[in-house]
């Protein structure tokens, strides 16, 4: 696949296909894939806390929020919530870099689950008390990100940006949840 078209396709998915749930090696495929991925000063200082479809992923589920622009939307329903989540631990006196770290991290296990038609939801609206609590994070660690996973059961497009320039997405009348991004022109700050 082009990567652009692994880019356009790897959007945030908020409803997942329950019935046929990723397995415990899926989740460790994608760290293997965030292990590559270039890491500050090569300090590698990120761990990876997988939650397998169970009971641990119910408990996790209930303790994250779901997309703050549907308004009229809770979250996934039963038989459409993540099989899976990975949770990105980093030190807890890491300094500014850390967070590029778990960006990058996040972003290269995004792309490949949708290089695998799977969904990924990148999720810092958490309860960060009772997800390392659940998790028994050692105390040198805290939860940075969490992702929810899962076989994707929504579409999701990139659409242009309204009149009205509104970044908020949106879902339309057949459930496809539409990603309004800035036109190419409009980010490009010079050519030198």
């Amino acid at each position: 696949m082009d990567f652009k078209a692994l880019m356009e396709e790897a959007r945030t998915c908020r409803r997942f296909v329950e019935e046929k749930p990723l397995s415990m090696a899926d989740l460790e495929w994608l760290v293997e894939c965030a292990r590559l991925a270039p890491s500050a000063r090569n300090a590698q200082s990120l761990r990876f806390a997988l939650v397998g479809h169970g009971p641990a992923c119910q408990k996790l589920f209930a303790l994250t929020r779901w997309a703050a622009a549907l308004k009229d939307w809770g979250g996934p329903h039963e038989g459409e919530r993540p099989t899976g989540f990975i949770v990105i631990l980093a030190p807890a006196d890491a300094g500014q870099l850390v967070f590029y770290d778990v960006g990058i991290a996040a972003q290269s296990m995004q792309l490949a689950a949708a290089s695998r038609g799977w969904g990924c939801c990148m999720i810092y609206s958490f309860d960060h008390k009772a997800v390392p609590e659940l998790l028994r994070v050692p105390a040198d660690m805290k939860a940075a990100l969490v992702l929810g996973l899962g076989l994707a059961r929504e579409k999701r497009v990139v659409a242009p940006l309204p009149a009205d320039g509104s970044v908020q997405y949106w879902r339309d009348a057949q459930g496809v949840h539409h990603v309004p991004k800035r036109p190419l022109e409009d980010l490009i700050a010079g050519r030198y």
